[in-house]
């Protein structure tokens, strides 16, 4: 048996180098995204501990694991969670519950992150190699690190968000992981959506459900007073000077922009009463799903998202003066998710529930022809999708 399993994983990694090897070659860039079950009874954790980090062409071809070996303990998965700007480094996330805590999460509808319970870290996995480095547990600083990107225009830093004494923090650190700093130290209310400028000298978060932008080593942070209690994920325009996120009451938030010096703050759309978040499972979920939000366009001259329509959630283009086009008209109960436009800003990733499965499609937006990535069965669900970067369509 393990001589098998040795033949086994030796025809695996030549196939991952093979796939790695063309990859500078071709014109279809990779997508990266995680693959789930939906349906095992026991709520969140019994199928949440299935997802599986993936990668597959744009085309469909090619789909298959990647860094399997991080998942094979009990109770661990893995999730895609970006790349790094030159595309030759998938960023994934390793977690770990324990059984007991995730079955008093389900009992109390909530959920208890604790260092007991909890084990959370982003690992760099280069796609020549296959090599997994878990980053965030060089200098270990919490017990629950996630959201890491690559800092813009300065490839010697990173930035993530970790829990620290029940609390989330950004942080930036060096590419090794060493020298973590605290962006908000001390401060005592929950950070998160934590991400740059694309020149490296700006920064985002929500804070308590309320945005501030700051500077890049998190002084001089403004809160952009938007009259509403929950705000929401914001990120920068390309050319940094917009803020992209949603404001509004909880469950009925809307797209909004305001320029990077607080000023100019604009509705951009009406999701119509859609919640703004994905059911990713087939059984009761006590946190109610996964945050679907909206995204900048290549050029920031307009954004996708999804909203309501008749009884659909279909997928929308608005322009920053308001102008709204419907780029999908599904029937009845169709659900699409997770907008993502490619590196040319000619193709639009996302998800899409259909016959009750969540697959992933390709749209090209000049005639809104559609290619199927992903052939899951009932009860699997395909999520969380991320273009490759820097590679270019033909």
């Amino acid at each position: 048996m393990k001589l098998i399993a040795t033949v086994m994983l030796v025809l695996l990694q030549a196939c991952w180098l093979s796939l790695s090897a063309q990859e500078p070659v071709r014109s279809v860039p990779l997508i990266g995204y995680t693959e789930l079950q939906t349906n095992l009874p026991g709520g969140r954790h019994a199928n949440v501990r299935t997802s599986r980090a993936m990668i597959v062409r744009a085309d469909g071809s090619g789909r298959q694991r990647i860094a399997e070996e991080l998942a094979r303990e009990p109770d661990t998965w893995t999730q895609f969670a970006d790349w790094s700007p030159d595309g030759k480094t998938a960023v994934i996330v390793r977690g770990w519950q324990s059984p007991e805590n995730a079955k008093w999460e389900e009992e109390h509808k909530t959920f208890r992150h604790t260092k007991e319970g909890w084990l959370i870290d982003t690992y760099l996995v280069e796609l020549s190699t296959g090599k997994a480095t878990n980053i965030t547990a060089v200098e270990r600083i919490s017990f629950y690190n996630s959201g890491l990107f690559f800092w813009p225009n300065d490839p010697t830093k990173l930035g993530f968000t970790a829990i620290i004494d029940g609390n989330s923090h950004p942080f930036r650190m060096d590419r090794d992981g060493r020298n973590k700093t605290d962006l908000t130290k001390s401060s005592k209310e929950f950070t998160y959506g934590f991400n740059s400028s694309r020149d490296g000298k700006r920064i985002a978060y929500h804070k308590n459900y309320q945005v501030f932008l700051a500077d890049a080593d998190g002084s001089n942070a403004r809160q952009i007073n938007t009259g509403h209690p929950f705000n929401f994920a914001p990120t920068w325009s390309p050319d940094g000077e917009w803020v992209l996120f949603v404001s509004g009451e909880h469950y009925n938030c809307h797209p909004h922009i305001v320029r990077a010096n607080g000023t100019g703050l604009k509705k951009l759309a009406d999701r119509g009463g859609y919640r703004g978040v994905i059911e990713f499972l087939d059984v009761p979920d006590f946190h109610g799903g996964s945050s679907d939000t909206p995204i900048w366009a290549i050029d920031g001259k307009s954004i996708f998202h999804t909203g309501l329509a008749g009884k659909s959630v279909e997928l929308f283009r608005v322009t920053l003066d308001g102008k709204s086009e419907q780029l999908t008209k599904s029937p009845e109960g169709t659900l699409h998710y997770h907008p993502q436009p490619s590196p040319n800003g000619k193709s639009l990733l996302y998800g899409s529930k259909r016959d009750g499965i969540r697959q992933l499609f390709v749209m090209n937006l000049a005639d809104r022809r559609e290619q199927r990535l992903t052939e899951l069965k009932t009860g699997y669900a395909a999520m969380w999708p991320h273009w490759q970067p820097t590679i270019n369509l033909k």
